[in-house]
């Protein structure tokens, strides 16, 4: 297309007319990026902290302690016991979940407030209904192959009165669940 532009210039003026083409370049002075094109905020954020790649490259996560050292068992314990429960009490109902750790994917789900549940309890929050669901969520989690699986309890939650309950009542009746208390 220039060399096209060029040649028609060229052709009219003969040889007294010289034509010029100028493109915008960029550069670096002191390590600041010149001529750059600005963001809609007036920084010149195209290129990432070191100024080594574009923005729109995926950054590498820079550790804090550089001397930490992952352990082998940090590194293989979702495959380990792949499967964690997870436990919500409101006041008003009760769920439990078992997830898979490494696809994220829920495999056996039960709470108070699906139907089949709901119309046979009086109360959906209460302790009768927490060994329910965690009876219900067994049966689901056996069709499923389920057998094992591993708890620890959110930072806000102890382990005692409701939450056991559910735990307690997957152990009884037949799944292996490891509590981790930290």
């Amino acid at each position: 297309m220039l060399k096209l532009a060029y040649h028609k210039l060229c052709s009219h003026g003969g040889g007294k007319l010289r034509c010029c083409l100028y493109a915008q370049t960029s550069g670096f002075h002191r390590g600041q990026p010149r001529l750059a094109p600005r963001s809609f905020f007036g920084v010149e954020d195209y290129l990432d902290d070191d100024n080594s790649r574009p923005y729109t490259y995926k950054k590498e996560k820079k550790s804090k302690n550089l001397d930490k050292h992952v352990s082998f068992k940090q590194r293989t314990v979702a495959y380990m016991e792949p499967f964690t429960l997870d436990v919500f009490i409101s006041k008003r109902f009760v769920s439990a979940s078992l997830t898979h750790r490494v696809t994220s994917k829920q495999v056996a789900v039960a709470g108070t407030n699906s139907k089949d549940i709901k119309a046979v309890l009086k109360s959906r929050s209460d302790i009768p209904a927490c060994l329910a669901v965690g009876r219900i969520l067994s049966e689901r989690a056996r069709e499923a192959d389920v057998y094992t699986a591993s708890y620890t309890p959110r930072e806000r939650d102890k382990f005692e009165g409701k939450i056991r309950a559910v735990v307690q009542s997957l152990i009884d009746n037949g799944i292996d669940v490891k509590v981790y208390l930290d």
